[in-house]
């Protein structure tokens, strides 16, 4: 081990960049090898501290174990590691820190704090006429008295409409902070602020999640921050997904009727302060603030003098986790690509692109009274933002829901407003009141996620590029803290819309640690008959007891509890999140096995292993299907569906089984079972599938449901439906993923590119066509008349662009996180150029292609520590780490 080369590159603890807080005593590292690396034969870890393992055998460099003793709660470790390859031994690697957060929850000393709010301010924060005195003296949320001198107070504001508070404590430090540390917490959204800074840039604080169970807390580097003497903490408290609307619902109060906060300072590694008896409640400017309907923001408040804050030390701190996903930030910003004024009184901004986020705006200081700020994803046809469309329309409410998506704000002097306790899903906004609007004026902040972007395509055709980014878009709308279903009228994580998209979601993306956090949820939620709801984090309005308790468990949906795991592992080889989940994942077959044996549609002759009972969603919006009265919808058989996922989810058990050394047996049978009765139910005696139609026919070949004889003959079939539909596509949100993988798997890849460049009603080019920056829910998601239907941000059908990365450019992975995979491009569509590139986590994987007068010319890149098969039809190769390049006449 004498020789030098460079060293290893891109350091990571667990699947974090910046590993400031971590739940782990001993988390994993990972490392990417030095360039043109074959393999590591050996590494060497060393800690800032003076601890080295020395060398030690492995050839493993992602999500390797921690090598030393357990760490202790706030630990700050510095790390490096140096390998040895075939090419010698590396330089250290650079330095990179993990901190571990507060792992015992005895480590808290800080207490639980509710605002003073036995009484809410007005709405409008303008004082009473009368002069009326509150109950106990407090003042209005302006700040300003009654008539009489006398503040007032109003009856509590509905949900939806509940005020922020800030809550105020003060530390004293004797001297200046060489290392300060602030773990804070709420029951609802939080931001804090020391000094009148704000605190770190994390959005929408402290997520979402199951909180019955698991309330995450965060951990912020506040050492700058601090000053000798006195410092005010202030954390701005509103109601989030804990307490205001959520879910397609709007319930409110969902995980309590009370909002709260948790805080403690660490200085020095001693705690300095934190949420007590000490501190007050004081009304703050934003007088309004809900996730749905949006924030009212009143320049006018001042702070006034507070109120003692109420103590909830029974909430305690046993459910506390730490972060294991990136958090939610501001991660671009756009600027308006026009601004009209379709009436008197009201301009619209358009961003150019549909997004997640809010807006801010400057310039504000001359305006005199309220502007109102209605967010949008569509035009009328008077040039105004139409919001209708994605207001819930359940007959069984007994009131009709609002479409959300309003700011109000009154600046009184101040110049800018921003909202931050609230995003919208929108790519216009009208507003109303104010004076005229410079594109200076107005910045489009996009939020979400800030997940590290690892996947990209480009190729010949714009119009092809242009889907691609619609469908990156899509999901970045709907990546804010969980995987959503769209940023508008629900803001849901539904489970089969992620299951489908997981896949195509982690080339884009590192959506490992976004996963994981969301799957732990998943499993909370889980019932104790193992049925899966259909939303994670799941509002109990929603679940088992609630109006939609029957709609729970539906084939599809309740599979991500085995196909999203699974997904996650494929793309980063995290084996511990299969172990993790392994539990769920039996829990929910069982329930799947017990549910086929126990009953039978009325329709068909009891069969032990064919699953035809209870409610599902079915394929879900297929071209021209309109689902009608949801009651005779329940009643549909859907045993195509439902049997073909129970043999999908089995299988895969089996092989995750394989890799945790389980015993595979039970879940290959149950696999075996389940396909035998769906051929006997599906498979008629002339070899014909039935139902005949597209989606039935893409599951059976992409879930190797059909015997091998029938395969081709059942592909061909396909084909002609495609042909015979008008080259349209006949899925809706489960199959559509498949569909073209599935033709080009066999010998149809040119029906395949025939759909994809499809101009006509149904297909993603109308989407394009008809304005679209983000995938619709609907595939007539906009008529041909521009009105609007439902969310036009839904990923599901952008999971077509994995056919891009796969199939166009190529890149199809082998064995876990593509330390093998294979390159095999298949071109069409008269594309004379695609490319795409996924950063995996052994390092870039790069195809590109050209076609000129019949020839191919293919570029591969090939991380190192991989290995990559090259497949054209006149070659098959084997290649190493490095560029290579290959031509090929057709």
């Amino acid at each position: 081990m004498s020789s030098r080369t460079n060293h290893p590159t891109d350091p990571r603890t667990e699947h974090l960049d910046h590993a400031l807080g971590i739940g782990e005593a001993r988390p994993r590292l990972s490392w990417r090898l030095p360039a043109g690396a074959a393999g590591q034969d050996a590494y060497r870890i060393r800690t800032g501290d003076g601890l080295d393992t020395g060398w030690l055998p492995g050839t493993g460099h992602v999500l390797v174990a921690w090598p030393f003793a357990p760490l202790a709660s706030a630990q700050r470790v510095t790390w490096q590691v140096r390998v040895h390859t075939e090419l010698g031994e590396s330089d250290w690697s650079t330095a990179t820190t993990l901190e571990t957060g507060l792992l015992d929850p005895a480590d808290w000393t800080a207490t639980w704090i509710r605002p003073a709010e036995d009484g809410n301010p007005t709405r409008d924060g303008n004082p009473t006429r009368d002069g009326r005195p509150t109950r106990d003296g407090r003042p209005t949320t302006d700040g300003r008295p009654t008539t009489d001198g006398r503040p007032t107070w109003d009856e509590p504001a509905p949900p939806g409409h509940r005020p922020a508070h800030d809550l105020l404590g003060v530390v004293v430090c004797e001297r200046p902070a060489t290392r300060a540390r602030l773990y804070p917490t709420a029951h609802g959204l939080y931001e804090a602020f020391i000094n009148g800074i704000r605190v770190g840039d994390h959005e929408l604080t402290p997520g979402f999640t199951q909180y019955r169970t698991r309330l995450q807390a965060q951990v912020f580097d506040v050492t700058d921050l601090l000053v000798a003497g006195r410092n005010e903490i202030v954390l701005r408290l509103s109601d989030g997904w804990f307490r205001g609307q959520v879910g397609l619902l709007r319930s409110a109060d969902q995980w309590g009727t009370r909002t709260a906060a948790l805080a403690q300072l660490h200085v020095d590694d001693v705690v300095a302060g934190g949420t007590d008896g000490s501190w007050i409640s004081r009304p703050s400017p934003l007088t309004a603030a809900d996730l749905i309907e949006g924030v009212a923001w009143d320049g006018s408040v001042r702070p006034g003098p507070g109120t003692p804050v109420e103590l909830a030390p029974e909430l305690g701190t046993g459910t506390l986790v730490w972060a294991v996903a990136p958090p939610v930030r501001r991660v671009e910003e756009l600027r308006p690509v026009a601004i009209t004024t379709p009436a008197y009184g009201r301009q619209v901004v358009d961003l150019g692109q549909n997004i997640n986020g809010w807006v801010r705006l400057t310039g504000l200081a001359a305006v005199d009274g309220e502007l109102t700020l209605t967010h949008g994803e569509s035009l009328g046809p008077d040039g105004d933002v139409t919001i209708g469309h994605l207001a819930p329309d359940l007959p069984f409410l007994p009131h009709p829901l609002s479409a959300g998506q309003v700011d109000r704000v009154r600046p009184a002097g101040e110049d800018v407003f921003e909202p931050r306790h609230a995003t919208h899903g929108f790519r216009y906004v009208r507003v109303e009141g104010g004076v005229p609007l410079r594109p200076d004026d107005v910045t489009g902040v996009v939020v979400h996620t800030d997940m590290r972007r690892t996947g990209w395509f480009a190729c010949s055709s714009p119009r092809l590029e242009r889907l691609h980014d619609a469908a990156v878009w899509s999901f970045r709308g709907n990546a804010c803290d969980i995987p959503t279903d769209c940023p508008t009228r629900e803001r849901a994580g539904w489970t089969g819309d992620w299951q489908v998209f997981a896949p195509t979601a982690a080339f884009l993306y590192d959506v490992a640690g976004f996963g994981t956090k969301w799957l732990r949820d998943l499993a909370a939620d889980q019932w104790d008959t193992g049925v899966v709801a259909n939303i994670s984090p799941c509002p109990p309005a929603e679940g088992r007891h609630g109006p939609l308790g029957g709609w729970n468990g539906s084939a599809g949906w309740g599979d991500a509890a085995v196909l999203v795991p699974w997904a996650l592992y494929q793309a980063y080889g995290d084996e511990r999140l299969l172990a993790e989940q392994w539990p769920s994942m039996v829990a929910w077959l069982e329930h799947v096995e017990r549910s086929a044996a126990a009953g039978h549609h009325p329709t068909r002759e009891p069969d032990p292993h064919l699953w035809d009972t209870g409610f599902h969603w079915g394929e879900w919006l297929v071209p021209g299907e309109e689902i009608g009265d949801m009651a005779d919808y329940q009643k549909r058989d859907f045993g195509d569906v439902a049997t073909a996922y129970l043999h999908r989810s089995a299988s895969i058990a089996a092989r995750i089984a394989g890799v945790l050394g389980r015993p595979a047996g039970r879940w290959e049978r149950l696999a075996e079972n389940a396909r035998a009765a769906w051929q006997r139910a599906f498979i008629a005696a002339d070899g014909t599938v039935r139902p005949d139609t597209q989606a039935n026919l893409v599951r059976a070949l992409a879930f190797g449901l059909v015997p091998p004889e029938l395969e081709q003959r059942t592909a061909d079939r396909l084909a002609a439906l495609v042909r015979a539909a008008g080259t349209h596509p006949g899925t809706g949100f489960l199959a559509t993923a498949d569909l073209l993988p599935v033709l080009a798997d066999h010998g149809h890849a040119d029906v395949a590119y025939d759909l994809l460049f499809q101009d006509s009603e149904p297909s993603w080019m109308v989407m394009l066509d008809r304005g679209a920056t983000t995938v619709w829910e609907w595939w007539d998601g906009v008529d041909a008349d521009g009105r609007a239907r439902d969310s036009l941000n839904h990923y599901s059908k952008g999971a077509v662009i994995g056919f891009l990365h796969r199939y166009t450019a190529g890149i199809r992975l082998v064995s876990p996180g593509h330390r093998e995979f294979r390159v095999e491009p298949v071109p069409g569509g008269g594309l004379t150029s695609a490319s795409a590139v996924h950063d995996s986590p052994y390092g870039r994987i790069g195809s590109a292609w050209t076609l000129t007068d019949g020839r191919l010319r293919l570029e591969v890149e090939v991380p190192p520590g991989t290995s990559a098969e090259v497949v054209l039809p006149s070659s098959v190769q084997v290649i190493g780490p490095g560029v290579h390049l290959f031509e090929h006449m057709y």
